[in-house]
């Protein structure tokens, strides 16, 4: 695959009007941080970003922020979309070191037909759709594949029972159940509970993104300087 460069520019001027006339030229705001290094305003393509995001790696893919002449090494570490078009607003760019390992969400993708589904006449619950992992920036995996062909009705998988890369640390818990193949009666009568309504007085929870946050446009904030996880 072909190195992705982006082509990114210093900005001085802040806030809503400012980040409103960025945008009305083609750009959007953003931040460009690292681990003990000052976060630096920048402007980028919504376009480049966007096409970013869409590919199979999104958030983790790996690419060359290209500012001031010199290229830095980043991923996409969080990104705002306007509410009604789902149009970017704002995206930050955390440099990494190509030696030092990073942590990161990773899509699981499911793989095969359980037989508790084509004999049984069970149903995929798919329980967890992403895991975090620690590893260098140029092991991160675009998704991690789960077979689940030879699952019965009762069975399932956890974290632990995943066979990985050894250049992969998994973070998530190893109790937890990525996916289990139910009875189909039992998911139905799962579904109405589920969909229940809170009770009277109660306020319901609103839906939080980890990323890809919405807010209204010329509203994205500025970013204090982030640090590494550890």
């Amino acid at each position: 695959m072909p190195d992705i460069v982006v082509a990114a520019q210093s900005r001085t001027d802040f806030g809503k009007n400012a980040n409103r006339r960025l945008r009305s030229q083609g750009r959007i705001p953003g931040v460009l941080y690292g681990t003990h290094k000052q976060a630096q305003p920048v402007s980028v393509s919504p376009k480049e970003i966007a096409t970013i995001l869409r590919s199979v790696s999104g958030e983790n893919t790996l690419f060359d922020l290209e500012l001031s002449g010199s290229r830095r090494k980043v991923i996409v570490k969080d990104y705002q979309l306007e509410p009604i078009k789902g149009q970017l607003l704002h995206a930050d760019f955390y440099e990494v070191a190509l030696d030092k390992p990073i942590e990161v969400m990773v899509h699981v993708e499911l793989q095969g037909t359980p037989v508790g589904v084509k004999v049984q006449g069970g149903v995929v619950d798919f329980v967890t759709r992403e895991l975090e992992i620690e590893c260098l920036p140029m092991d991160i995996p675009e998704k991690i594949s789960v077979d689940i062909s030879e699952l019965e009705i009762g069975k399932h998988v956890r974290v632990s029972d995943l066979k990985l890369s050894e250049k992969l640390t998994i973070l998530t818990d190893p109790e937890v159940v990525v996916v289990h193949v139910v009875a189909a009666r039992a998911e139905a009568e799962a579904a109405p509970a589920a969909e229940a309504a809170p009770a009277e007085g109660a306020a319901a929870e609103p839906e939080v993104i980890k990323k890809g946050k919405t807010t209204a446009e010329g509203e994205a904030e500025e970013k204090p300087e982030k640090k590494e996880k550890k």
